[in-house]
């Protein structure tokens, strides 16, 4: 019998032990140091991060939902304010709307992408909308040029999530380009393990090009602080953990090497499965690279269950991001909102799976 690894959606511990000692060294650095919060690796990273993405600032915080929840607040929306959030992602997008007292507005998506339908975000804008949040999904850029118009003439905050495109780089029709999370006003990210670039636990990350907005958001993260005991604004606590950040630090310089190697395997299920005519294999934008995050096909004529029940059984793991849109989960069903509201999500959530 010849050596048989178990696939992993995403191989963690082969990518640990690769950087092993250099991440040993790392940690036992903090341990040494004892500097638990806001160690001096915690602004290193915050200094790397902002160099690596081409952008002015970025401010660390203790996961990628506390981004989106602190970039929220940093732009003083009010209650009953709406905010427009393509109705197939993860929760969090919305879940952090909703606790603000803001109302997440739904919108459908692109089927071919899985992004943010550019005219269907357009005829949701009402007078009470304020801000929106394009999320990069599995990987590429959403349609920022268009988005980015759109809310100059609305007067819009544009707010991305960009916890699964961290490192993607978006083209403008003028040749210009820009790394994901760092076109609109605020760009949030997540160190969650499994992400391109993960931490050893829960970690997060905010991007921005305006100074105001970057001072704004450092106070928000340390309960409203800029110097110790003196609170100008409402905050929250909201820190990456030095030891996280030392990871990070040590496999921030990785990050292209792990894209590029995400490409490959992306590659390599195209060629193979290009042909099948049951199944539809991710569609690349022309106007974005593409990270991977995740490789997700759509399986056509109701055969999805079976084929991951397929898959199970050959021991190949296989997910499905995301079976229920956002309109039709409990916590953020509204009447006026029933099933069959947005056609192209719900058709999606039966068809999409998502490969190691």
């Amino acid at each position: 019998m010849g050596y048989h690894k178990t696939i992993q959606m995403v191989d963690l511990v082969t990518q640990a032990e690769k950087l092993q000692p250099a991440l040993s060294q790392a940690m036992q650095n903090v341990v040494s140091s004892a500097a638990f919060i806001q160690g001096p690796e915690v602004k290193s990273f915050a200094q790397s991060l902002a160099l690596s993405q081409q952008v002015k600032y970025a401010i660390p915080c203790a996961n990628g939902t506390d981004a989106l929840q602190l970039a929220l607040m940093a732009l003083e929306l009010k209650p009953g304010d709406e905010v427009l959030v393509p109705v197939f992602t993860y929760v969090a997008t919305a879940e952090v709307i909703a606790l603000l007292q803001l109302i997440p507005v739904m919108v459908d998506v692109d089927p071919d992408t899985f992004m943010i339908d550019v005219e269907a975000a357009r005829k949701a804008i009402s007078p009470r909308t304020k801000a929106i949040v394009p999320v990069h999904l599995f990987g590429q850029c959403a349609p920022m040029e268009e988005l980015l118009d759109m809310a100059k003439k609305y007067g819009l905050w544009v707010v991305e999530d960009t916890a699964q495109a961290l490192g993607a780089e978006f083209v403008f029709s003028d040749g210009k380009t820009a790394k994901a999370g760092t076109m609109g006003h605020i760009g949030t990210t997540s160190f969650f393990p499994s992400k391109n670039l993960g931490c050893f636990g829960d970690g997060g990350a905010l991007l921005t090009q305006d100074d105001a907005l970057a001072e704004k958001l450092k106070m928000i993260a340390n309960h409203g602080q800029k110097i110790k005991y003196y609170h100008d604004v409402i905050g929250v606590n909201s820190r990456l953990d030095t030891l996280q950040a030392a990871i990070l630090l040590i496999k921030l310089p990785f990050l292209a090497a792990y894209t590029s190697a995400r490409n490959e395997a992306a590659a390599f299920y195209d060629a193979a499965l290009a042909d099948c005519d049951g199944l539809r294999i991710p569609v690349r934008v022309t106007q974005s690279t593409h990270v991977f995050h995740q490789y997700t096909l759509r399986v056509l004529n109701g055969r999805r269950d079976e084929l991951m029940a397929f898959l199970a059984q050959e021991g190949i793991p296989s997910m499905v991001y995301y079976p229920v849109p956002l309109h039709l989960q409990k916590a953020y069903a509204q009447s006026n909102v029933p099933e069959g509201s947005f056609p192209v999500a719900e058709q999606l959530a039966k068809e999409v799976l998502s490969l190691p």
